[in-house]
C-alpha cells in the first residue's frame, strides 16, 4: 500500500474527471424521453438549457446531479484523504479535475457543459462558506438579470478573490482561478450575445425544437406530409392508404 502512496493524488483526480464525465443533461433527457439538450437551445447540455425543454423536472434533476459530481469526489478527499496524507492540494486537484471532465467528458465525446453547477457543488465540498457566497452571488445577478450566463460569469470572477480576501490562498485559490478563467472561456459565445443582447433569458423556451420529443418523431411526420399527389395536392401518408 506504501508503494501507491505517491500516486494516490493522480489516482484519484483521475476518478474525479470520470465521475464529472458523466454528463447529466444528456442522461436525464434520455431517461425522460426528451431531446438531446445539445441539439436545442443553446446547445449546451446543463441545467438551464434542459430548462428551456419546458421541464422543470429534468432541469432540476439536472442542476442536483451535475453539482453532485463535483461536490462528491472533493468531499471524500476531504473525509478520508488525512488517512492517507492527502490534503489541501489533492482536494483542489480532485475539484478542478471533476471541473474539467463536465467540460470534456470522455463518455460523450468531450463535447461537454459549461461547469457551473459542477463548480459549485467542488466550491461547497472545498469551504461551505465559499460556496454559498458564490450561489447567492448567482442567485442575486440571475434573480435581477434573468440571465444565468451572466449570473455565471460575475460568480465565476468573484469566487477567487472571496477565498483570498475571507479566507487564505494557497492550491485551492490556484484551483479557482484555473476554473475562473475556464468558465469565462466556455462563456465566450454567451459574451458576444450578452454584449449584442440577443442573450436568452432564463425559463425561455427553446423554438423551434421540439425539446419533448426529439427529432426522429418529427422527421417522421414530416416525411408522411411530403409526398405530392397527382394534382398537386398533399398525397395520403401510408396510414391512411391503409384506412
Amino acid at each position: 500500500m506504501d508503494m501507491l502512496l505517491p500516486f494516490l493524488p493522480a489516482l484519484a483526480a483521475g476518478l474525479a474527471y470520470l465521475i464529472g464525465s458523466l454528463s447529466f443533461a444528456v442522461i436525464v433527457s434520455r431517461v425522460m424521453g426528451l431531446a438531446d439538450p445539445r441539439s436545442y437551445g443553446s446547445h449546451n447540455p446543463g441545467a438551464t438549457n434542459v430548462l428551456r425543454s419546458g421541464n422543470k423536472s429534468a432541469a432540476a434533476a439536472t442542476l442536483v446531479l451535475d453539482a453532485l459530481k463535483g461536490y462528491l469526489p472533493v468531499l471524500a478527499v476531504v473525509i478520508y484523504g488525512p488517512g492517507f496524507g492527502l490534503g489541501e492540494g489533492t482536494q483542489a486537484l480532485v475539484g478542478l479535475a471533476a471541473f474539467v471532465g463536465h467540460l470534456w467528458p470522455v463518455f460523450f465525446r468531450f463535447q461537454g457543459g459549461k461547469g457551473v453547477a459542477t463548480a459549485v457543488g467542488v466550491l461547497f465540498a472545498l469551504n461551505p462558506w465559499l460556496g454559498a457566497a458564490t450561489l447567492a452571488t448567482w442567485l442575486i445577478i440571475a434573480f435581477f438579470f434573468r440571465y444565468s450566463s451572466l449570473a455565471a460569469l460575475v460568480a465565476a470572477v468573484f469566487a477567487p478573490f472571496y477565498q483570498m480576501l475571507i479566507w487564505n490562498g494557497g492550491p485551492l485559490v490556484l484551483a479557482l482561478i484555473v476554473m475562473s478563467l475556464l468558465l469565462v472561456w466556455r462563456h465566450r459565445t454567451n459574451i458576444g450575445k450578452l454584449l449584442a443582447g440577443t442573450e436568452s433569458k432564463m425559463g425561455q423556451k427553446a423554438a423551434p425544437v421540439d425539446a419533448a420529443r426529439g427529432h426522429g418523431r418529427r422527421t417522421a411526420e414530416g416525411h408522411g406530409h411530403a409526398h405530392k399527389g397527382p394534382h398537386g395536392g398533399h398525397g395520403k401518408s401510408h396510414r391512411g392508404e391503409k384506412a
